[in-house]
């Protein structure tokens, strides 16, 4: 799963990474604390348009909604259902991003049921990008909100020691067909991401506050090992 995650490339360099047109309203950067219903940067294709790099409220608001708060808060949609899932099925055919990260988080809990967080990246330290849909969405103002949801997958090997899911990252290769640039087939994308692809730590609990804010919340506790050696 994905519930939270550290933004700190500056958007002139993701736009240039993903060869986008860049929006004048993208979130503020560093953030190592985004959290659901923050803004995210997202690309996304059109036809016309080409790649545009833009704002996107995480927790994707299905339509029927009345107002933003109107069903459960969907921040992640799972790869295995998401065809058939009414609140997804049309974004899963037309409506595809990639949402950037460096890094993000996950949690395991202790012996006595305390929540430890772990900030979990790629090895190569580049960019994430993770498979999203979207989905504009008119409030009752008639104003319209642009949400969005990050893609699921169990787990692989060496990730299950953290959680049973994760997020569908997508290389470089794969990027146009997930985006609907190079016309259909993008479910085959929807594996899990190699099992040596991502490296994590133990980082402090000040984290688990959604107001927490700082370089600091990615910092290795002094205590932590790495990848699969940490103990979970």
């Amino acid at each position: 799963m994905c519930g939270r995650m550290a933004v700190t490339l500056p958007p002139d360099a993701m736009a240039q990474l993903f060869a986008a047109a860049p929006a004048n309203d993208l979130p503020p950067v560093p953030n190592y604390n985004v959290c659901p219903t923050n803004n995210v940067h997202i690309v996304t294709s059109d036809p016309d348009a080409g790649r545009r790099l833009q704002a996107m409220r995480w927790g994707f608001i299905p339509r029927w909604y009345k107002k933003a708060s109107g069903g459960p808060l969907l921040i992640n949609a799972r790869a295995e259902t998401i065809a058939e899932k009414p609140a997804f099925r049309d974004a899963a055919r037309t409506r595809r991003g990639l949402v950037i990260a460096n890094g993000f988080y996950e949690w395991t809990k202790d012996a006595e049921g305390g929540r430890d967080p772990w900030y979990i990246f790629r090895k190569d330290s580049a960019p994430i990008a993770f498979a999203a849909v979207w989905q504009d969405w008119n409030d009752p103002d008639g104003d319209v909100i642009s949400t969005c949801a990050v893609v699921t997958i169990g787990a692989n090997k060496n990730m299950q020691a953290i959680h049973h899911r994760m997020p569908v990252i997508l290389e470089v290769p794969d990027w146009p067909l997930w985006l609907g640039e190079e016309g259909k087939g993008a479910a085959a994308l929807m594996q899990p991401a190699a099992d040596d692809l991502l490296e994590w730590y133990r980082v402090d609990r000040a984290v688990n506050s959604n107001r927490a804010s700082g370089a600091q919340l990615i910092q290795p506790l002094a205590s932590s090992t790495k990848g699969m050696s940490a103990s979970v």
